[in-house]
């Protein structure tokens, strides 16, 4: 039991971090303007609206929070991925 609450509590640990990044990122895409800038916002609300769905419909039918923080890292290191690039 307590090794599942310290991995869960790292995972939320990291996810804070990773999600740091991909807002660091975004803002710097954001500042550049233009057409790169407008589908970024667009993607952006995109993916949130998505993730919120998603994370509802798992906590609602008894998922665990550990499953919800494994797919929102998946989804956020995804993201820092692309915005590296």
């Amino acid at each position: 039991m307590w090794q599942a609450w310290m991995r869960l509590s790292r995972d939320v640990t990291l996810l804070s971090f990773e999600a740091q990044e991909v807002i660091a990122l975004r803002m710097l895409r954001l500042a550049g303007g233009g057409p790169v800038a407008e589908a970024e916002v667009n993607r952006m609300v995109d993916e949130k609206v998505t993730a919120f769905v998603e994370v509802a419909a798992t906590i609602a039918t008894g998922g665990a929070a550990e499953h919800v923080v494994s797919k929102l890292r998946r989804k956020v290191r995804a993201n820092g991925r692309r915005l590296r690039r």
